[in-house]
């Protein structure tokens, strides 16, 4: 990432000159970036407030699921967005390993799983029950899958397990992934061109939910232990056969060390909590408005300093 030259960060410069503000360590507070735009404004917006109170930051690209493991270690020092949906398994793993622990949970709830736009129901109006939309494959059929339906999964790395599913509830989809989030998007869009009909991978919070009305699919509940036990969900003979949760956390994760290196971050960290509407804001800034992600956290914060400043005082 290219280097902040923002307003607020001049401003930290020109505190930390005047010995107004006192880093907590010379050393960086390193934050991970991932591929999808709310975590990467987001992580712009606490980066910029933590120079505020005079400490330095550090921007690193890291993998979404290995991120835990990278916190847990100490190779950087934090992660703002955990979902419980995508990443729950691997910070629960982290957790059992030691290094890392709970900073805080969000205010805003989240769901990952199927999603489609309001005009799809045109082609297949038993939607959103799952068993409507698998007697309606036909109408999502692309020539790459044939006669069956397309499914437009999220990039790889977000290892949601469609194809685990589509297997597990016999569905007559083919799981396609997408590159990158704004591929999702465009796929959105070119279809609302022509009102076809589409089935992808979508959550909340984000920007999409505003301007393409929507609705999840709804598979069956959601279940602890479906994706590891046979025995949970309705098919008794494999795994993977329930939805996402519809009410997921949306936590923060902290390396053990922090607290003890840069203890005023730390406590600005453990009282930060997002909302929906304010993490979806964040993300239309540079997947609308076409922002760069430090550009977008500074806007974001000039604002709303009502909510961030109480965090670092």
């Amino acid at each position: 990432m290219r280097k902040i030259t923002t307003y607020l960060g001049s401003v930290a410069s020109v505190l930390v000159a005047a010995g107004a503000v006192q880093a907590d360590s010379s050393d960086p507070i390193i934050i991970p970036i991932h591929n999808w735009s709310s975590q990467i404004v987001m992580s712009n917006v606490v980066g910029q407030m933590f120079e505020t109170m005079g400490n330095h930051v550090e921007y690193v690209t890291t993998d979404s699921q290995a991120v835990y493991e990278s916190v847990r270690l100490g190779d950087v020092s934090l992660e703002l967005e955990v979902w419980e949906g995508a990443f729950g398994a691997s910070f629960r793993a982290a957790l059992e390993k030691g290094g890392l622990h709970d900073a805080g949970t969000h205010n805003a709830v989240t769901r990952e799983d199927w999603w489609y736009p309001m005009w799809t129901k045109e082609a297949c109006p038993g939607l959103p029950d799952w068993q409507a939309l698998n007697e309606c494959a036909a109408a999502f059929a692309t020539p790459e899958t044939g006669d069956k339906g397309r499914f437009l999964g999220g990039p790889v790395d977000w290892l949601k397990h469609d194809q685990e599913r589509v297997d597990a509830l016999g569905m007559n989809f083919v799981v396609v992934n997408a590159g990158s989030a704004a591929a999702l998007w465009a796929e959105i869009g070119a279809a609302e061109a022509e009102k076809k009909p589409i089935v992808l991978f979508n959550w909340t919070p984000n920007f999409a939910e505003a301007v393409w009305p929507g609705e999840f699919v709804n598979f069956p509940t959601w279940e602890e232990g479906c994706n590891e036990d046979a025995a949970v969900g309705p098919n008794p003979d494999v795994t993977y056969d329930c939805g996402n949760p519809a009410n997921g956390y949306l936590k923060i994760a902290a390396w053990d060390g922090m607290k003890e290196k840069w203890p005023d971050a730390y406590a600005a960290l453990t009282k930060i909590s997002f909302t929906n509407a304010q993490i979806a804001e964040m993300a239309k800034l540079v997947d609308v408005d076409e922002m760069e992600p430090e550009d977008a956290a500074a806007e974001w914060l000039a604002a709303n300093e009502s909510v961030w400043k109480p965090w670092v005082e």
